[in-house]
């Protein structure tokens, strides 16, 4: 990890995702982003993600609406509202930039008209590069997870980056994998092609709970 001052571009963010590299900032507040490559690589094998019994009831109950695209600033902004965070401004004016030209997107999960969860990432090729997630009433992350591996599956993607596995990623599904394979898949994955907003809506829910791999 280096840090990196001069200013960065979208096009030198783009370059940085297809090289197997993302930027991250100490806080909020810090000037500097230096440029990530781990070791060992977190990942969510679009075929595999764990959907629960419990997470399959919130998921059946229906008392939520999932989106596409509709709020990604306020996705990225609720990210960055925790006491600890890498999104400083710079990063965050980059990722709206990606937005704005098709290669950042967001799902969103709302009750009542509220945002209570949501992931957002970057795409390219047939990769999907999540960046960060959150929730604001429980399991909303996860409904977001299950819609978002849905959503990429039937939209061509064949990698879904999670950057690090955390045991809440690994009890949904996500595995580690080392650098090298990470790349060797991350090749691949640069040659497909896939597209997010191939369909205007979100999976069904019907659709996510025949999907399911896993029941704990």
């Amino acid at each position: 990890m280096h840090p990196q001052t001069p200013t960065i571009t979208p096009e030198t963010l783009l370059r940085a995702y297809g090289a197997g590299i993302f930027p991250m900032a100490e806080t909020a507040e810090s000037d500097e982003i230096f440029w990530v490559d781990p070791r060992r690589r977190g990942v969510f094998p679009l075929d595999g993600f764990h959907v629960s019994r419990s997470l399959a009831r919130a998921i059946r109950r229906c008392d939520y609406e999932v989106s596409l695209d509709r709020d990604f600033e306020g996705v990225v902004r609720a990210c960055a509202d925790r006491d600890e965070t890498w999104i400083n401004g710079t990063i965050f004016s980059l990722y709206m930039a990606l937005f704005k030209r098709g290669n950042a997107h967001s799902i969103e999960v709302w009750r009542d008209g509220v945002l209570i969860g949501g992931v957002y990432g970057v795409t390219l090729g047939g990769a999907f590069f999540g960046e960060s997630m959150f929730s604001r009433a429980t399991g909303g992350s996860k409904i977001a997870l299950a819609y978002l591996v849905a959503h990429l599956s039937r939209c061509g993607f064949v990698l879904f980056d999670t950057q690090f596995l955390t045991p809440h990623l690994a009890s949904l599904g996500a595995v580690e994998i080392s650098r090298r394979v990470y790349h060797q898949r991350l090749q691949a994955a640069l040659e497909t092609q896939a597209d997010f907003g191939k369909f205007a809506s979100a999976p069904r829910a019907q659709d996510i709970l025949q999907r399911r791999t896993h029941t704990s």
